[in-house]
């Protein structure tokens, strides 16, 4: 049965400034682990993209693009600045945009969640390490002085710019999951005593002025998003009454769409963990994990909202849709392993997906290696490679090829 005709999921929407998306449906980040050594775009890039754009996705948002090569993320981010390979990124934007689709860049810093074996020094709004374990694989940050927080603004908005040379039909700016822009935002983790710390205001500076700086070069008619934390589940962190503040003062700037996830490295809301998705029935008949923060947010500002995390069904998605809630669905691991989920979602109005969080047994090796994470880079590698998904996949196999690119990159590190 088609139901492309009547499916909100299939109905186009379109953004205040004019950009038309030909449906609801989006692909949220997800790393993807693909670049080159020189981190510019590869083909498997290209043929994973093309695949997405080919089976009815409405807007794709690409894994981290970082605005600095000497502050990394993960081992093979995707770099756009001035000594970027703009062809390469050119054919990547060409696989995305195929019919019709449109792709985004996702502009991000990594702040203190570098691995210690590609920064010795991390940069952060304090010099606050880690918790939870991780400052054993974190270095602690540096604080950013003032000239270099500018610097740190402007390689935001010169990456943008490039992104719009180089095809992208959009920029979104990385606000959440404990990256630089979530660690100015957190009082936690910002605990400076300038402009840039202290009260609300001063934490929400730093994206807001990266925003501005954006915006007066990419103009008024390219799309500008932001991911942003519903919270960070942390005590002390930052808060849903601190986010609502932050969406408001975005809103007021003109943003153009706000996507909402949660959670940080120390606490990964992001991946399901710590979430309450098993409790009342009702929340998890609605599938998505932070719904309820929508429809808390749809109250206070009329900016176009993206809701990503949980969502399975085209059930759960229409609904959500029909709830006026949310404006678009994000979807990001189903993807990983079902390509094809948007024209299903769209043409099948019984279809679902079930899911599980892959898992070798052992909590401590799962965590160690970020296997919510690094299973699924696995599976975009493999469509990357031309291959078919492996749903089932023994997680041993993806924590061997992890361990094994890491081992060699650390080498070559402390080589150099």
């Amino acid at each position: 049965m088609n139901q492309s005709v009547t499916a909100r999921a299939g109905a186009p929407f379109t953004l205040a400034n004019g950009a038309v998306l030909k449906n609801r449906l989006a692909k949220s980040a997800m790393s993807e682990q693909l670049a080159d050594g020189r981190q510019d775009p590869t083909a498997r890039l290209e043929r994973l993209y093309r695949v997405w754009a080919e089976n009815e996705i409405g807007l794709l948002i690409s894994g981290n693009i970082m605005v600095d090569r000497e502050h990394l993320g993960e081992v093979k981010n995707v770099v756009l600045d001035e000594r970027s390979d703009l062809d390469a990124f050119r054919r990547w934007t060409d696989a995305g945009r195929a019919d019709g689709t449109h792709f985004w860049a996702q502009l991000n810093h990594p702040g203190k969640q570098t691995p210690k074996f590609l920064t010795r020094e991390p940069v952060a709004p304090s010099a606050i390490a880690l918790g939870g374990g991780l400052e054993q694989t974190f270095n602690t940050p540096r604080a950013l002085t003032d000239a270099e927080i500018l610097a740190v603004i402007g390689k935001f908005a010169r990456s943008a710019l490039l992104a719009r040379e180089v095809g992208f039909t959009g920029v979104q700016i990385h606000g959440a999951h404990g990256y630089l822009v979530s660690q100015f935002l957190s009082p936690l983790h910002n605990q400076r005593t300038d402009r840039w710390g202290g009260a609300l205001e001063n934490r929400l500076r730093f994206v807001v002025e990266t925003y501005r700086a954006i915006r007066a070069l990419v103009g008024a008619d390219f799309p500008v998003g932001i991911k942003l934390n519903s919270a960070d589940f942390q005590k002390g962190g930052f808060s849903e009454a601190d986010s609502m503040e932050v969406v408001q003062a975005l809103a007021r700037e003109g943003v153009d769409l706000i996507e909402i996830s949660g959670g940080t490295y120390e606490s990964p809301a992001m991946v399901g963990a710590g979430l309450p998705q098993p409790g009342k029935a009702s929340t998890r008949q609605r599938e998505a994990y932070f719904l309820a923060y929508a429809e808390k947010v749809r109250k206070l500002v009329a900016t176009p909202l993206m809701v990503t995390g949980g969502f399975r069904s085209s059930a759960g998605v229409e609904a959500a849709l029909a709830g006026g809630a949310t404006d678009l669905i994000g979807l990001a691991r189903p993807l990983a392993v079902a390509p094809a989920m948007a024209s299903r979602l769209i043409n099948d109005p019984g279809y679902r997906i079930e899911m599980s969080m892959p898992t070798t047994g052992s909590k401590l090796v799962d965590q160690m290696t970020f296997l919510a994470i690094t299973w699924y880079e696995y599976q975009l590698a493999r469509i990357g490679d031309g291959k078919q998904p492996l749903p089932r996949m023994n997680a041993w196999r993806s924590v061997l090829s992890t361990l094994w690119g890491l081992g060699m990159k650390g080498l070559a590190k402390r080589r150099a």
